[in-house]
């Protein structure tokens, strides 16, 4: 009996979002920056640019207690608010803390709220964009010089190393979870499946759609947040090999999630992330080691045990490569993949705001 209630928890927690998509009462007012006309790494240019944002707690007198979140594939700002708060990892109490909203993400410009640059019009961005108009919020709207902290998880992990490498004298120390640095065929793979599960809904209509493709979409959601966030051992253990309970969380799971992303959003957004390359940043010549190793700040790298989305082994190269990283697995030896950079079940949330407060402890 006992068993079969601990399994019942868990299967509950799994059914909760990645993150929160929607503000609830008492969260931090959302804002907007506009930076007009944003030119691109590829010259294009998104039109009336404006980035999203929230923060929590106090800018200091002297600016040097300032934490940059970046949001993950398909997520928001919302995305590691459970490493925000009172006693956590990241202390209102304490830091000033900047969550972004990444391009393309349905809140900062995205080809679902551009007027002038509507769905697939939209251009093709790049992380170093994401990370080039988080840079002009934090220098430009908050006069800040310097970063205590940038972090971000999965999509948010990457460019947290972007900006290690693209602005390596500003920041301080980053917290990367579940990232990697540089997007492999594996991880090419997976996103083309999705994008191919939303452009093969006839309701797509080669982005031309008044209401979401609701078939293509609950795919998308079979895929991302079903399968690849998820570890056989995880889904074995969680249903206790019962496939029926398992196919009944799915269902309920894409019912829960298809509405998560606009499908043009996600899209667009999926490619730039599968597109990443650090060897890409300036200067490098598409050399991904030296990149790497051009990262001057201290570094935590988080990764899951058994990640498929982002392997284990891709994520620890990056951190071998990196001259101040340092590399660990999220509450071993559970294999909770990419799902263990979350806060879907206790552990892995109680170990990374451990890790991240003792790094930031040390690091300081």
């Amino acid at each position: 009996m006992q068993r079969k209630c601990v399994i019942f928890v868990v299967v509950l927690l799994f059914l909760l979002p990645v993150n929160s998509f929607a503000h609830t009462q008492g969260n931090a007012e959302h804002q907007l920056y506009s930076l007009g006309d944003f030119k691109l790494v590829n010259g294009e240019v998104i039109r009336d640019f404006s980035i999203s944002y929230v923060t929590h707690g106090t800018l200091n007198e002297s600016k040097d207690n300032a934490i940059l979140m970046t949001s993950s594939l398909a997520g928001n700002h919302h995305r590691v608010d459970y490493l925000i708060g009172k006693g956590k990892a990241y202390d209102p109490d304490k830091y000033f803390i900047i969550c972004t909203d990444a391009i393309g993400n349905g809140l900062t410009t995205s080809p679902s709220n551009s007027k002038s640059q509507p769905g697939m019009k939209f251009p093709r961005y790049s992380i170093q964009d994401m990370v080039n108009s988080q840079h002009r919020l934090v220098t430009e709207k908050f006069g800040l010089t310097k970063l205590l902290v940038v972090t971000g998880a999965s999509m948010g992990g990457m460019q947290s190393l972007q900006w290690g490498a693209s602005y390596p004298d500003m920041v301080q120390t980053i917290v990367a979870i579940i990232p990697l640095g540089k997007a492999g065929p594996w991880m090419k793979l997976q996103c083309e499946a999705m994008r191919r599960a939303i452009m093969l809904d006839p309701a797509w209509d080669n982005g031309n759609y008044t209401s979401q493709p609701e078939k293509g979409m609950k795919l998308w959601a079979t895929l991302l947040f079903g399968l690849a966030v998820n570890t056989p051992q995880a889904i074995n253990e969680n249903f206790d090999g019962d496939t029926k309970k398992a196919l009944e969380w799915l269902a309920k799971r894409d019912e829960l999630l298809w509405k998560a992303i606009d499908a043009n959003d996600f899209i667009i957004q999926s490619e730039a992330c599968d597109s990443f390359d650090l060897g890409q940043t300036p200067g490098f010549d598409g050399d991904y080691v030296k990149a790497l190793a051009s990262i001057k700040a201290k570094t935590l790298m988080l990764s899951g045990s058994g990640d498929i989305l982002c392997p284990e082994d891709e994520a620890k190269f990056a951190a071998d490569h990196i001259p101040n990283a340092t590399f660990k697995l999220i509450a071993p030896p559970r294999k909770r993949g990419h799902g263990a950079g979350t806060d879907w079940t206790a552990p892995e949330a109680a170990f990374q705001n451990e890790e991240i407060t003792k790094f930031l402890q040390k690091a300081q």
